[in-house]
């Protein structure tokens, strides 16, 4: 028994048309569940108090830039990794040289370049020196003595007779900080992986409604 099959150049156009059809649906699906994850992954940053800054680091790119295809990808990822990951894990952090960490109480002030203020840096503009209080019943401290200001941060005394000088806690010692877990990116990303399958179905069915 032979069997023979013609292929009709009506059959090659609509064989054509559905892959078409099925490149657009992929591309447009990866699309949506890309930018779906980046939008959560922000809502989940600035929900944890974190900053409407780290959240915008959040970015998202679907491949092919350019085109459509059957094998589309989307990429989310932050332009903070570390950050956003220390968030993410909640690690132990150490110093790296095996000393304490220093962590600024409200005297400390902050930061000019952003961030916390370092104790060499709070030296160099405070013009104070800090002195080590060891505590064998809590952490360590980094002290100095001055005034409050207004702001409550300590600054030199100018005072001829001490009046209004104190011994302020500058920074706290710790050899190891424990961050809390406050971020929980892989629920999102799980979600958003479930979701493609329905939105490849959604957007090929109204690609050939259309």
């Amino acid at each position: 028994m032979k069997l023979k099959l013609d292929i009709t150049p009506d059959l090659v156009a609509a064989m054509a048309a559905e892959v078409k059809a099925g490149e657009k649906a992929v591309t447009a699906a990866m699309r949506e569940a890309g930018t779906g994850l980046k939008t959560a992954w922000r809502s989940q940053i600035t929900g944890a108090g974190l900053g409407r800054r780290l959240a915008n680091s959040i970015r998202s790119q679907t491949y092919p830039k350019a085109g459509e295809s059957l094998n589309a990808a989307a990429l989310v990822w932050s332009k903070a990794p570390v950050i956003v990951g220390a968030h993410d894990t909640g690690p132990l952090i150490r110093s790296k040289d095996g000393f304490w960490l220093a962590i600024p109480l409200p005297a400390a002030g902050k930061s000019l370049r952003g961030g916390r203020i370092t104790p060499g840096e709070w030296e160099r503009r405070r013009g104070l020196r800090l002195r080590f209080v060891y505590r064998r019943t809590g952490p360590s401290l980094l002290v100095a003595e001055g005034r409050l200001n207004t702001k409550g941060q300590a600054v030199v005394s100018r005072s001829k007779t001490g009046r209004g000088k104190v011994t302020a806690p500058i920074f706290l010692l710790v050899p190891q900080v424990k961050l809390p877990k406050r971020l929980d990116l892989d629920r999102d990303a799980g979600q958003a992986l479930d979701r493609v399958p329905g939105l490849i179905v959604a957007n090929w069915v109204e690609g050939r409604l259309g």
